[in-house]
């Protein structure tokens, strides 16, 4: 299935929520509407980081994902990107939308000239991890969290 590719507007908020709340463990982790409008606000703030959508021939969002393009001083200052929650509707996995999606991120990567493109997933989303890696990706290094109460 083909999908059109562009660049998240507010209007389209709603509907990306939708999506998240179906990867969610714990609802009280959505935001609600109003929270959301506040954060999308702010992404004007960031010179390189974006929300996308995948719509389909209705013009019906069915997946996301964000791209933030980070400018380095090491690496000879090329950029790195770094993907962050990527979503396709359930009912439409494997019809090639995360496929396209992650060539999109890959291409506007490319064109920045970022020397890498990195993601993290959640050590439970195994299908997910599959999925990067027939992308090509590949398990690389050692991360480190910390949940910083709120």
């Amino acid at each position: 299935m083909s999908v059109t590719l562009r660049e998240a507007t507010q209007a389209d908020l709603e509907a990306v929520l939708v999506l998240y709340a179906e990867i969610e463990s714990d609802p009280q982790d959505l935001l609600s509407p109003q929270q959301a409008q506040a954060i999308w606000a702010q992404f004007a703030r960031y010179p390189s980081y974006r929300l996308w959508v995948a719509c389909d021939a209705t013009a019906a969002v069915v997946g996301s994902y964000a791209l933030l393009i980070m400018h380095n001083l090491a690496h000879r200052g090329a950029p790195s990107a770094i993907v962050e929650d990527v979503v396709v509707a359930a009912h439409r996995q494997g019809q090639g939308i995360g496929r396209q999606m992650m060539a999109h991120a890959m291409e506007c990567a490319r064109e920045a000239g970022c020397y890498k493109l990195a993601l993290s997933s959640n050590a439970r989303r195994t299908g997910a991890h599959a999925f990067y890696e027939s992308l090509g990706l590949v398990r690389h290094g050692v991360s480190f969290v910390m949940d910083i109460p709120r």
